[in-house]
């Protein structure tokens, strides 16, 4: 299936010299589509979230120039609150909100700049304008509450995943984290409820990619299993290297590719290296600032506007380091050696609490080709590993959506 994004990379199936100058032109030719990138819900509505400018975010197009990163995942993602009518209501909101603010930087803002893909081929198409290229996933199903219908009214507002759960257990399955102030036990539904299994049904009928990052081992081996598409991890790491009940086991991780999937390794340092001293130092930061602002202390979205957030995350990184990008690219090679380089590929969690040494915004996304030049990876894996793995899984999904629909109709 890469064959079809051939016009945007040159493929060499031999290991390509380690020197500057030919790393910075694979890095030109190879599309670089980082798969998750979180939003505020003041994007494109406060000067401080305006993508077209310097920013304190980590991505904006300014510094997707600079770093050439040519595509990613905007995300539409809403936490996990108790699972009333009204927070139903307010998670729809919500969702409808981050949706509004994507549509308003590629098409009234800045359309010279960057462009909305629905699409593989739309993909393929602005990043050949020179332009640079939106995708939209949505992260947490508690978005769509009960309401199945919510599933083609996002995708035609252009979400092509959805991560099944987040951080605490929805109506759809479990989460990998349990949240105890909603009275979470450790499981649920024994991995995916049947609204749950409908719900899955409804993503391979619009054809939208089900993404199974947080989600508990059984949710997850159930999805990937029922799925008549592949599905993907849009942001996880290896737990042989990690042991973070986020990341994905040598077992998980063969059962996704043997199904068709793709693996994004997520440069979260969490996620790269345990450290439990950084861990509990983040909780007490966000749970004093949530107390001191009257806010919940997993209300990331308005906690993280704070100027105390980004001080206290500061201090924190001089504390405990970030991982590095060795670190990072250690997790990718592990992945390659595990389940194949054509089930691997790269997400940042970048505004989400993704960023690590030599990778810590868009603008450094060079240094990430240059350490799998230095690994010897050739260009095409390279290709592959940067957006071709993921895109092909995508096309994959989009012609099991056509396929059931022709079911249907017939």
């Amino acid at each position: 299936m890469l064959a079809i994004f051939s016009g945007l990379a040159s493929c060499d199936d031999n290991p390509v010299q380690n020197n500057a100058k030919d790393t910075a032109a694979i890095h030109r030719r190879v599309l670089t589509l980082d798969s998750h990138v979180d939003i505020s819900p003041d994007y494109t509505r406060a000067p401080e979230y305006d993508p077209g400018k310097r920013t304190a975010m980590k991505v904006d197009l300014p510094k997707m120039e600079a770093g050439g990163l040519d595509a990613a995942f905007f995300i539409v993602y809403v936490g996990q609150t108790a699972r009333t009518a009204e927070n139903y209501a307010r998670a729809k909101a919500a969702a409808r909100r981050k949706f509004a603010a994507i549509h308003r930087m590629t098409d009234e803002m800045y359309p010279d700049r960057i462009g909305l893909a629905y699409t593989p081929g739309d993909v393929r198409r602005i990043y050949n304008q020179g332009r640079k290229v939106a995708i939209i996933g949505i992260e947490n199903g508690f978005v769509i509450g009960r309401d199945i219908s919510l599933i083609k009214e996002y995708y035609r507002r252009g979400g092509r995943y959805m991560t099944l759960a987040h951080n605490g257990h929805n109506d759809i399955c479990d989460s990998a984290q349990p949240k105890k102030d909603l009275g979470d036990g450790p499981a649920e539904h024994g991995g995916v409820s049947e609204f749950g299994r409908q719900v899955i049904g409804e993503m391979n009928r619009v054809g939208m990619m089900v993404d199974i990052s947080h989600v508990s081992a059984d949710c997850m081996i159930q999805a990937v299993k029922m799925s008549k598409a592949p599905a993907i991890a849009s942001h996880s790491g290896v737990y042989a290297l990690a042991a973070h009940p986020r990341n994905l086991t040598d077992e998980q991780m063969k059962l996704l590719a043997d199904h068709g999937g793709v693996m994004q390794l997520v440069a979260y340092t969490g996620f790269i290296k345990v450290d439990q001293g950084r861990s509990d130092a983040i909780d007490a930061l966000a749970a004093g600032i949530a107390g001191r602002h009257g806010l919940a202390k997993d209300d990331f979205d308005n906690i993280e506007k704070l100027p105390e957030w980004r001080q206290g995350q500061a201090e924190i990184d001089r504390q405990f380091p970030l991982a590095t990008v060795k670190d990072f690219i250690d997790q990718v090679d592990y992945a390659v050696r595990t389940i194949g380089i054509d089930h691997v590929g790269i997400s940042s969690d970048f505004d989400g609490g993704g960023g690590i040494t030599g990778w810590n915004d868009a603008s450094e996304s060079l240094n990430i080709t240059r350490e799998l030049v230095a690994r010897g990876y050739s260009e095409q894996d390279i290709a592959k590993i940067w957006g071709g793995n993921l895109l092909r899984v995508w096309a994959e999904v989009d012609r099991v959506a056509a396929r059931l629909k022709k079911a249907q109709d017939e």
